[in-house]
């Protein structure tokens, strides 16, 4: 999908949701015309936000003042969009409850105070929280690895906008901190042109570990020149993993870390992922996968111990969690796959859309693999 199609489906959805919200939220509230008439003119900026955040997304370049105004309506849609959802179903259980008429006009009054209020307190604290990224810690066994190794794990960088240079450096000091042995990026690097996301980019080459780099394409590499990405990177002296595998060693025992393409390659027919190429010769150690999205474990039946993966953001703001997990089988932290392999979720270094996040904050994985 070219990035006209893309924007005006991303807009038509937006647009049906903010009419919802109009007809099913402001419209019933028991408020004075002219305060409904400044809460539509509001929805009205919100909607405008977002169609100034796709052009400052795609096609022209914007200050980050205004990068973060456009980014935020994005988030206070989605929050006001299940905030209606509470009020269209609490109304319908008010109307069905056996209530006087007066305090039927209590509760609905105490509900319109209650959805407002809420949607705002959420909305600041979901900015409030994409500021912070949290360092978690993982100790995961893994059968006959002989000695231990500490793995530092980004995924969803989603470099551009505002993931900046400043938000890489952060990054970088954070990770580097932790002294790992390997650092693994797992996808969604960036999401603008290489061009525009070189400054940050470079960032990553002050990454220190013992034992090298390693990254692989998400999805969001396919919509920006997948090619180009992999070679810029590449240029950097970060080692892409392209189905392949390397093996990470102190000179005596050690693991296979293999990587594969993302499954966006199957519906764009390129850079599909071949997970029989990836695990060529690692039948000798523990062998450790890197792949995006954790749905592709379901084509893992032998031959992987750990599979470390991204692309869900925790569900990013909570109630889209659950719609995450329509689509994949986990959403964060460590879960056991099988009786051979067990997958873990990065809830995503960045973010993307608005800076905001709730009961998902952003992660830096300390993983330690041990015996």
């Amino acid at each position: 999908m070219n990035y006209i199609s893309f924007s005006l489906a991303f807009l038509s959805v937006f647009l049906l949701l903010s009419y919802y919200i109009y007809k099913r939220f402001i419209k019933k509230l028991h408020l004075s015309s002219r305060k409904k008439h400044y809460l539509t003119l509001l929805l009205l900026l919100n909607y405008l936000g977002i169609v100034g955040y796709m052009f400052a997304r795609y096609y022209f370049e914007a200050p980050n003042w205004l990068y973060f105004l456009f980014s935020i309506p994005i988030g206070i849609l989605f929050l006001l969009f299940c905030t209606t959802i509470f009020y269209d179903i609490s109304g319908l259980l008010l109307q069905a409850a056996p209530l006087s008429e007066r305090k039927r006009e209590f509760f609905k009054k105490s509900l319109d105070t209650v959805s407002l209020a809420g949607a705002a307190l959420l909305a600041a604290k979901s900015i409030y929280n994409a500021k912070y990224i949290e360092i978690q810690k993982v100790d995961i066994k893994i059968k006959n690895l002989k000695k231990s190794y500490k793995i530092a794990q980004l995924s969803d960088l989603h470099i551009g906008g505002l993931i900046d240079k400043a938000f890489i450096e952060k990054i970088v000091t954070k990770t580097n901190a932790l002294c790992p042995d390997v650092v693994v990026i797992t996808g969604d690097l960036i999401d603008v042109s290489v061009k525009k996301a070189a400054a940050a980019l470079n960032e990553l080459t002050k990454l220190k570990s013992k034992y090298g780099i390693y990254y692989i394409v998400g999805n969001h590499e396919y919509f920006h020149d997948i090619e180009e990405i992999i070679t810029y990177v590449k240029s950097m002296g970060i080692k892409v993993l392209e189905n392949e595998s390397v093996y990470i060693t102190d000179g005596e025992d050690g693991f296979h870390l293999a990587g594969v393409y993302d499954i966006m390659g199957y519906r764009v027919e390129k850079y599909i992922p071949d997970l029989q190429k990836a695990l060529e010769n690692t039948h000798n150690a523990p062998t450790v996968l890197l792949a995006h999205q954790p749905k592709f474990a379901k084509w893992i039946y032998e031959g992987v111990d750990l599979m470390l993966c991204g692309h869900t953001h925790g569900g990013q703001i909570y109630p889209f969690r659950f719609l995450v997990g329509l689509d994949q089988p986990y959403i964060s932290g460590l879960h056991k796959h099988n009786n051979k392999m067990q997958v873990y979720v990065n809830r995503g270094t960045g973010f993307w859309g608005p800076p905001m996040r709730l009961g998902s904050s952003s992660e830096i994985s300390d993983i330690t693999i041990f015996s």
